[in-house]
């Protein structure tokens, strides 16, 4: 049976502010990079990314998304909204949807993060699927879009984060159990 929700009211609108807690800089970088076992040099040096053009070292692209981040206690950074971008998925909880699962994410990058930019991202909620029936269970699609800008206003990237907020499927009775 499929469940009768009204999800049309999350989709579209604008959210946000969601702010970086520090400007672009060369030691988030390095350990990110040492992390990942990213040794391009443009990330790094200073002068390498001079030669390419640069006016310093630059952020990863992949690195987008830990700028403007929660903390690990879910606080956003000062002068962020409050607002729950994903406020959806607590409604899909209710009617009977627990479970989550990331499916994927796109990331298209627009121009480099440098040193000392300020991050910041709107997002919406782009899509929401009709009732679904997959290997997990049943549930719904949510695809949220996320738009990254600089402190001049300018789009360095957007990412569209996909999840499966489903009902999984019963598991079958054991032959203990009958």
């Amino acid at each position: 049976m499929k469940a009768v929700l009204d999800t049309t009211s999350f989709l579209g609108g604008d959210c946000g502010p969601y702010n970086s807690w520090d400007a672009v800089n060369a030691p988030m970088i390095r350990h990110w990079c040492e992390v990942m076992g990213d040794s391009n040099s443009i990330y790094t040096d200073a002068e390498a990314a001079r030669a390419q053009g640069f006016a310093g070292v630059v952020a990863p692209p992949a690195m987008l998304q830990a700028w403007t981040m929660a903390g690990y206690q879910g606080k956003a950074a000062p002068g962020s909204t409050d607002a729950n971008p994903m406020a959806v998925l607590p409604e899909l909880e209710a009617a009977g949807f627990p479970a989550i699962v990331a499916v994927n994410c796109e990331q298209e990058y627009e121009r480099y993060l440098e040193e000392g930019d300020e991050v910041y991202h709107r997002s919406t909620i782009e899509s929401i699927s009709e009732e679904k029936t997959t290997a997990l269970g049943v549930g719904f699609f949510v695809t949220q879009l996320c738009t990254y800008f600089n402190q001049r206003d300018e789009v360095v990237a957007t990412m569209r984060f996909r999840v499966f907020k489903y009902r999984p499927h019963q598991a079958p009775e054991s032959r203990d159990e009958q």
